[in-house]
């Protein structure tokens, strides 16, 4: 049926999914800047209310592994239909939240339907796609998955300056609810569903094991055997997962995959990237306005040409890489990202709002040169019939790295007495993961080459 597809059809599918991420990975980080906010006006500690932002990655990142039995199981229009209501359901309730709980509930329905979504148009962008359009079709995916959460602070700022943090929620819903209507009219069904039986040991295994595992990040600063000993319980339990998945016929995931070289290799080095990206624009709004004293909407704008510039140049990357590949974007990448931390690592108050404004811009082009190039590499050796199955696997790792990134870079900003040398460290932490980038791509190359 996809061989079937029109030109038209394809740009239908391609265009309604697209924007679908884009709003769900917006609405990911639209409560980085509202943050400070939500925590003077709820009377929680930052620690606590940051788990708006890093509870939605680590929600995507436990629900996705499930995303491609669910894309096998289902037909791409019931899948579709279905989360976006979910995410709906999610943004309602978010906008009518007048308590903590509630507030975090609705962000984790969004995360559930946004894991989904995400996972569902990068596999149905391969599938539909010839192999030689991979780089383009992901290098579009890419400036979503990148410009999505980049230019989520800086619209919430905006909100934020003229509104309370509900229309984060009341703002979002009424395009959903246009984007579903659309989706009933316009999106075709192009998939057959197969009889899969969902394995729940499987599914309690990932929840649990994953739910443990990224929450002793936080548990640690409460006491160390308690973050421990839920380090190890998820550890233990991920391992029998992954034991399982390689026993059973039918696997929730498939991850004999991941010895894939091209695809272990560069996932983690899409992960890293994602980690650098995620944690900078968590950590410089906290900086701006914490310690410099700016609002809500300024600490928006100082990420807004940013977010742009990553925007510009990740459709740019996709069609570089069809043509030349991916060795010089992302060596170049990388040294953009070096060299933009530098300013960075010596922020304090009386530094020049521009120089943070152009550093933080830098950062995001050689962010962009990495993150969509490492997405397409990683695809090149993957059988088509274990697509849906490598997407879920990259976007699970990628959203648990993106967890793991905005976790550390909050808990090392509040060890210090000054959060000014907080920060620092946070961005030291990001040179630590470039450098583990580096090593990692050379090694690619290596392997590439022999």
């Amino acid at each position: 049926m996809i061989k079937q597809l029109s030109q038209q059809k394809r740009a239908v599918v391609t265009a309604v999914l697209l924007v679908a991420s884009f709003l769900s990975l917006t609405s990911q980080t639209m409560m980085v800047t509202a943050l400070p906010v939500i925590q003077q006006e709820m009377h929680v500690p930052l620690t606590q209310a940051q788990w708006l932002t890093t509870g939605y990655i680590l929600i995507i990142g436990i629900i996705t592994p499930l995303s491609s039995n669910l894309y096998e199981k289902f037909t791409n229009r019931q899948l579709f239909l279905s989360t976006t209501g979910l995410f709906i359901i999610g943004t309602f309730l978010g906008s009518i939240a007048h308590s903590f709980a509630i507030l975090l509930m609705a962000r984790i329905l969004q995360a559930v339907a946004g894991g989904i979504i995400m996972s569902f148009q990068m596999t149905t962008l391969v599938v539909i796609f010839p192999p030689d359009k991979r780089g383009t079709i992901l290098g579009m995916s890419g400036l979503v998955v990148a410009s999505g959460p980049a230019l989520g602070p800086t619209i919430s700022g905006l909100i934020l300056d003229f509104f309370n943090w509900h229309y984060l929620f009341i703002l979002v819903l009424p395009l959903f609810i246009i984007l579903w209507i659309v989706g009933l009219i316009t999106f075709p069904n192009f998939s057959q569903p197969k009889p899969l039986k969902i394995d729940m040991v499987s599914v309690f295994l990932l929840l649990i094991g994953s739910s443990s595992a990224l929450a002793s990040l936080t548990l640690f600063e409460q006491g160390f055997l308690i973050g421990l000993a839920a380090l190890l319980i998820g550890s233990g339990l991920l391992y029998i997962f992954g034991k399982r998945q390689l026993q059973l016929k039918q696997p929730l995931l498939r991850i004999e995959i991941a010895k894939l070289p091209s695809f272990s290799l560069m996932t983690l080095v899409g992960m890293l990237a994602f980690m650098v990206l995620i944690g900078t624009e968590q950590i410089i709004p906290i900086f701006v306005e914490k310690v410099v004293g700016l609002n809500s909407m300024q600490a928006g704008l100082i990420l807004l040409p940013g977010a742009l510039a990553n925007a510009v140049f990740a459709a740019w990357a996709g069609r570089y890489y069809d043509a030349h590949g991916a060795k010089r974007l992302i060596l170049c990448g990388i040294s953009l990202m070096v060299l933009a931390a530098i300013p960075l690592l010596f922020m304090t108050k009386t530094t020049p709002i521009w120089l943070i404004v152009i550093a933080y811009m830098i950062r995001m082009i050689g962010n962009s040169c990495v993150f969509s190039p490492a997405m397409s590499e990683a695809f090149v050796d993957i059988a088509p019939a274990n697509i849906s199955h490598a997407t879920a696997l990259n976007n699970a790792l990628r959203q648990v790295a993106g967890s793991v990134s905005t976790t550390l870079m909050v808990v090392l900003a509040d060890i210090p007495a000054s959060l000014t040398q907080g920060v620092h460290w946070s961005i030291l932490f990001t040179f630590g993961l470039l450098f583990i980038m580096a090593l990692t791509f050379k090694y690619y190359l290596k392997q590439k080459s022999a």
